[in-house]
C-alpha cells in the first residue's frame, strides 16, 4: 500500500514556506498570489492552499479581495505577537533586530510580572521555579543547551503564570520563542552565563520571600544581560 500524504503535514509545510517567503521578501508587499499558483508551485491541493492562506490572513500577512486576489501585506500589518511569526522572523528575517525588539518588549512586562509574582505566587509555583533554577545550574554546567532551554522556559512560564495577570500569562509564547531562538540560532554560549543563572535564582528567591522590588530588579537584570549578549554575539542573519 502506498503512503498517502498527511494533509496536516502538507498544510504545515506550505504554511511555513509561504510565511518565511513573505518574511524574507521572496513574496514582497503588494505581490498578488492565487490559489491555483500556490497549489501548482508547492504541489498541494487547492483546499490545502486555501487553509494556509486563511491562517496567514489571520496573522495579517495576506489579504484576500474579490477581483484583486490574495495580496501580501507589509510588516506593519502582521501580528508581530504571534509566536509563529516571531519564529519565522528569527529564521529568515533580521534576527538581531528582532531579538533586540523582543528584549525591549520583555523589559516592559516581565519585571512587572516578577513583582506581581512576589505578591501572588503559590508555594507550588515557587517550588517549580526553584527546581527550574536547579536544573539550569546542572545543565549549564554540562553544556546541555536543549535541557537548559526547557528549564529556562519552564521558569519564565511559571513566573508569568504566578503573576496572576492573564495578559502577562498570554505572552508566554513570545518569551518562549525568544529563548528558543537564542538557542537554535547559536546565540547562546557553549555553557550558559553563570551570572545569568544566579540572577534567575535571585528572582526565584525574591518571589518566594515576597520581595517585590528585588524580584523586579533582578528580572530586569536578566533581560539586560540577555539583550547585551545578543548584540555582542549575533552572527549575520542567514
Amino acid at each position: 500500500m502506498l503512503d498517502r500524504p498527511n494533509p496536516g503535514a502538507l498544510h504545515g509545510s506550505l504554511l511555513t514556506a509561504l510565511g518565511t517567503g513573505i518574511v524574507s521578501g521572496q513574496y514582497p508587499p503588494g505581490h498578488v498570489l492565487t490559489l491555483e499558483a500556490v497549489s501548482t508551485e508547492h504541489g498541494v491541493s487547492r483546499s490545502v492552499a486555501r487553509e494556509a492562506v486563511r491562517v496567514l490572513e489571520s496573522m495579517g500577512m495576506l489579504e484576500s479581495r474579490r477581483r484583486v486576489g490574495i495580496t501580501v501585506q507589509p510588516a506593519e500589518s502582521w501580528n508581530v505577537f504571534d509566536p509563529v511569526v516571531i519564529r519565522w522572523r528569527l529564521e529568515v528575517g533580521d534576527r538581531t533586530a528582532q531579538l533586540v525588539s523582543l528584549s525591549e518588549l520583555r523589559l516592559g512586562f516581565e519585571p512587572a510580572a516578577a513583582a506581581l509574582a512576589a505578591r501572588r505566587a503559590s508555594p507550588h509555583q515557587c517550588r517549580i521555579m526553584a527546581t527550574a533554577v536547579s536544573d539550569m545550574v546542572v545543565h549549564g554546567r554540562t553544556g546541555d543547551l536543549d535541557a537548559y532551554l526547557l528549564a529556562d522556559k519552564l521558569f519564565h512560564q511559571t513566573l508569568l503564570e504566578a503573576s496572576g495577570n492573564e495578559m502577562f500569562r498570554a505572552l508566554n509564547g513570545v518569551v518562549a520563542e525568544v529563548l528558543t531562538g537564542r538557542t537554535h540560532h547559536g546565540l547562546m554560549p557553549e555553557k550558559p552565563n553563570i551570572a545569568a543563572i544566579a540572577l534567575h535564582d535571585e528572582v526565584a528567591r525574591a518571589i518566594r520571600m515576597g520581595e517585590e522590588q528585588q524580584a523586579e530588579r533582578a528580572m530586569r537584570a536578566i533581560i539586560d544581560e540577555s539583550a547585551s549578549a545578543i548584540v555582542e554575539d549575533s552572527p549575520p542573519s542567514d
